[in-house]
């Protein structure tokens, strides 16, 4: 294939161009009059399955001829004589290993690290190992380091170092990966220099930024058939090579890594030559950009050289500019090219580290149904098996509250084994009976007494088989690793499985389901080599596991359009291609804390510097804004806060406003991008619909309530509308699955506080004392409240007014002696001129020894004045009316004597029912008015009528479409038939 040469050969592609396709072209350039097994006889070694991919399609396209060997980078073992290095060890098994020896560390020598940091300190420490092996560093090297101003730092990381080095001395029958590979390339390289392949050899692809990769590339290059292929070479540099070799500063620069690869063949970047005659779809867009991203230190280039760029129409004719106001908009705007683009057939490429903007993306596509080839695919830990698993392992970690219950019955994983149906069936129910009645923790007693209220064949068995499964799964301390996966995996078969099935359902099933089991073996496989864990400790453990893997389906994409992370981008070839997420911390991204070497002493141990990851995505941003067509877009604002532009952005922006008519070409660039982003907000635009009225409907009168509570009344009063979506619609307001402890709550357990403490003292009346008030307190927030915060603050707020109660308690049982308390002070009227019932239930009914009764209602907020009693607040007033009517059974007709709320929050105190100035006959008159008024079919149920403040809340806004209307509008009656 080449001419018998000593010198090394470096070849490169330009800027822009197909680079697979490029690579094919320049091989039938040089076989073109070879015999066909020639084909046969070249290694083509590519750094991605998908570059390899591809170069096989373009190969199947035709025409026909032998295939030659195309092999990954890694994949050199049948090149050595005498076969490979034993194989390398378990990546998953040298993390849990490591894990235990740093929490051994951290456990005996208790200040160089909080015991949870035991994890995150091996991930890094591994990752570090794995850059030291890579670039040849030894433990030695680094110890070595002048360290004089971090000596208390180095100290505590020498510690850990030991641990690395320890680790690497000891793994010699199974080395790491990154060793492993290092070594094979040393190897080769020493066979290959005395005995070369006198076939042809490349490599392609890899920009040789690790060091492992850079002396494989000189290994082939040297060979007498080999060579090197550099994908998006800048051949519009003249003489800024010289200046990047002299101050070695270009780190940062998209091309500097082709620099060091051929300083390391003794050569000049002028010595590499364009291995194929193809162009780049945009010869003035590529020196363009090539000027923008100069190093720093001569972009004074920029006034001598950019004068020279007379065809910026040219250079910019197919680039679109796309500044959204949010990523929903940028998203947006990205979806409807590439549906133009699935239309017409073009091959079109979103690019981006950004994976939540991605994610995005494929949602805005699937409304067309398009599903885009994602390179990345899913992360496991996402797929459904994914987050059954981490759902699963979390039930180890804390009780089981009703919202983790539910979160896996609902899983679509859950009980696949058999009678799917039924299982969701019954989950429903059983959440409908949680919300209604409430069971915030879950036991097998409670669900058993749930499911007894539901009438549901086979309710009562499913309900016994959630008791077993569920319940009782908490784990405090540590436990073995294998114990962990081995309790983990029969749970989650089990829950799979189901009640009555015989296998595991869809849990190991479809590619996720097949690598999710193949993640978790492989844990179980190694687990001996990571100690006892505490159930959170497990939990992350998987959850770290399961991110590290990908779930990908290439039958399903469709065939053109594409996303690719920055990597696949470097060697792919599309006709349109969109730059996307092009912010400051996105691309280029944020380097990444390191808790062990600073940049400096990196750069003297030999290891990779910050500026290294830069470098690569500014080399991908010029790969890639030199495609044929191009989008740049990026989000103004981002979380409510705005965004900077991507630093290659804001170079391409000075450069082009800076030159000659310059302004008018970004404008026009913007302007394009602009009609694409008002499609976006038309797409979004909901319909122009009149916004609701503030209603109050007129239901007929048959549909009306004949039935009400006494607390109802108020609401009748403030909030019409409730009235008439709970008793005409018959809508209840469904409570929340795990209750938190709110006043509702609050209040009702101070009832019971105060009718248990008020018992007592009649039961013996030296109880009647503020130690005995706190202990009732006490026992009942102990029983009933399972949030240590709250039961504190309540029974602090208990404290404050106990005195109080004690005192005034004592005058009340002087004045009257308590006979009735909420469960037999049950009263029901009937208003035979409406045929109206109303039903009522008294805190408290005190006698005196005349046989007058004294009403008293418990307040755990502020009690109502005077004239809210008056106007709003009737309860009082009603139920001493009902109590003269004889309404109470337990009671009969009685005079009222008084009526009092009984405040006992924060502040207490007492407030007396206005009964002589509302005396029973009138409230009873009043009532029976109001009543009445609301059996006419004219008369609507009018929403928020009268509330206290308008910011509060009420169960039926959203029914009643509040936040259209506002209370300042009049109410608009409609009659329903």
């Amino acid at each position: 294939m080449f001419d018998p040469d000593t010198a090394p050969r470096l070849f490169g592609c330009p800027v822009g161009v197909d680079f697979p396709a490029a690579v094919l072209r320049g091989l039938e350039t040089r076989l073109e009059g070879s015999p066909p097994e020639a084909w046969a006889r070249v290694t083509l070694f590519v750094n991605t399955r998908r570059m390899a991919r591809r170069l096989r399609d373009l190969f199947d396209a035709g025409p026909p001829r032998l295939l030659p060997r195309i092999r990954m980078l890694t994949d050199l073992d049948n090149l050595l004589p005498g076969g490979g290095l034993p194989p390398a060890g378990s990546a998953l098994k040298r993390r849990l290993e490591l894990v235990n020896l740093t929490q051994r560390l951290i456990a005996r020598e208790t200040h160089i690290a909080p015991t949870t940091a035991g994890f995150d300190l091996a991930d890094s420490l591994a990752s570090l190992m794995d850059e030291m092996q890579g670039e040849g560093v030894s433990a030695d090297r680094i110890a070595e380091l002048d360290v004089s101003d971090q000596s208390g730092h180095w100290e505590r990381a020498q510690q850990f170092f030991g641990i690395a080095q320890t680790y690497i001395n000891s793994m010699s029958d199974a080395p790491d990966p990154e060793a492993r590979q290092r070594e094979t390339v040393l190897r080769l390289a020493d066979h290959w220099a005395t005995s070369p392949p006198a076939d042809p050899v490349l490599v392609i692809g890899s920009t040789g930024s690790r060091g492992t990769t850079q002396l494989l590339m000189q290994a082939v290059a040297r060979l007498p058939q080999g060579a090197v292929i550099l994908p998006g070479f800048d051949f519009d540099m003249p003489h800024v090579w010289d200046h990047m070799a002299r101050n070695d500063m270009g780190e940062d620069h998209p091309q500097f890594r082709f620099l060091k690869l051929a300083q390391m063949l003794d050569m000049s970047p002028a010595d590499i030559t364009p291995w194929s005659d193809d162009t780049a779809p945009s010869p003035p867009r590529n020196r363009l950009v090539s000027l923008a991203l100069r190093p720093a230190p001569v972009t004074d280039a920029w006034r001598s050289e950019g004068p020279a760029l007379t065809d910026l129409d040219t250079a910019t004719a197919n680039v679109t500019l796309i500044e959204a106001d949010t990523p929903r908009a940028e998203a947006i705007a990205i979806a409807l090219r590439l549906r133009a683009a699935a239309e017409t057939g073009q091959r079109a490429a979103l690019i981006t580290p950004d994976r939540m903007l991605t994610r995005q993306v494929t949602a805005a596509l699937d409304r067309w149904n398009i599903l885009p080839d994602d390179s990345a695919g899913t992360p496991l830990h996402l797929s459904p098996p994914g987050r059954f698993l981490r759902h699963v392992a979390q039930l180890f970690g804390r009780p089981l509250d009703a919202e983790a219950l539910l979160t896996l019955l609902k899983h679509p994983l859950t009980h696949t084994g058999a009678d799917r149906n039924l299982h969701q069936r019954l989950t429903e129910r059983l959440e409908l009976r949680i919300r209604r009645d409430g069971l915030p923790y879950p036991d097998p007693d409670g669900l058993a007494r749930l499911a007894a209220k539901e009438t549901a064949d086979g309710i009562e068995d499913w309900a016994a088989w959630l008791g077993d499964t569920f319940c009782n799964q908490h784990v405090t301390g540590d436990l073995p690793l294998e114990t962990w996966v081995t309790r983990h995996l029969a749970l989650a078969e089990a829950i799979a499985t189901g009640r009555s099935g015989t296998d595991t359902g869809g849990l190991w099933q479809k590619k996720a389901g097949q690598k999710a089991q193949a993640a978790m073996t492989s844990l179980a496989e190694h687990a001996q080599h990571g100690g006892a864990l505490s159930a959170a400790d497990y939990t992350a453990l998987v959850d770290g596991i399961l991110q590290q893997e990908e779930v990908r389906d290439r039958d399903a994409p469709h065939p053109t359009i594409m996303i690719w992370g920055t990597l696949e981008a470097r060697v792919q070839g599309a006709e349109l291609v969109i730059l996307a997420g092009l912010n400051d911390g996105t691309w280029p991204e944020a380097p990444k804390p390191d808790p062990w070497l600073n940049r400096k002493m990196r750069f003297d141990a030999g290891l990779l510097l910050p500026e290294r990851r830069i470098g690569l995505s500014a080399h991908d941003f010029q790969q890639a804004i030199a495609a044929p067509e191009v989008w740049l877009t990026r989000a103004i604002r981002s979380d409510d806060a705005e965004t900077v532009p991507s630093r290659w952005m804001n170079r391409l922006q000075n450069l082009v406003s800076g030159l000659p008519g310059g302004t008018d070409i970004w404008d026009a660039m913007r302007t394009r991008g602009k009609s694409w982003l008002d499609h976006g907000r038309q797409l979004d635009a909901a319909p122009d619909t009149p916004k609701a009225h503030r209603p109050a409907p007129c239901p007929p009168v048959s549909a009306r309530p004949r039935r009400l509570t006494v607390t109802e009344i108020q609401t009748l009063i403030r909030d019409p509308y409730a009235i008439y979506a709970k008793h005409v619609l018959r809508l209840r307001a469904l409570n929340p699955l795990v209750q938190s402890p709110d006043a509702l709550l609050r209040g009702i357990l101070s009832h019971d506080v105060m009718e248990r403490f008020v018992k007592a003292t009649l039961d013996d009346p030296a109880h009647l004392r503020t130690d005995t008030l706190l202990a009732q307190a006490a026992s009942v927030l102990q029983q009933d409240v399972p949030w240590p915060a709250a039961r504190a603050l309540w029974f602090a707020r208990f404290q404050r007014a106990a005195d109080w109660i004690v005192a005034t308690e004592q005058t009340r049982q002087m004045r009257a002696t308590p006979t009735l308390f909420e469960e037999q002070a049950v009263g029901r009227l009937t208003l035979p001129s409406i045929k109206t019932t109303l039903e009522g239930r008294a805190d408290r009914i005190d006698v005196d020894t005349d046989g007058a009764v004294i009403l008293y209602d418990y307040k755990t907020g502020t009690p109502p004045s005077l004239d809210a009693q008056k106007h709003f607040d009737k309860q009082l007033l009603i139920e001493a009316a009902m109590i003269e009517e004889g309404a109470f059974d337990a009671l009969g007709p009685r005079p009222v004597r008084g009526a009092q709320f009984i405040g006992i929050g924060s502040n207490p105190k007492a407030v007396d029912a206005p009964i002589e100035d509302e005396p029973p006959t009138k409230v009873l008159t009043e009532l029976v008015s109001l009543l009445s008024s609301y059996l006419e079919g004219d008369k609507g149920y009018t929403s928020r009528r009268a509330l206290e403040k308008e910011r509060h809340s009420r169960d039926y806004d959203q029914l009643s479409r509040f936040g259209e209307w506002d209370i300042s509008m009049d109410p608009v009656p409609e009659v329903l038939e």
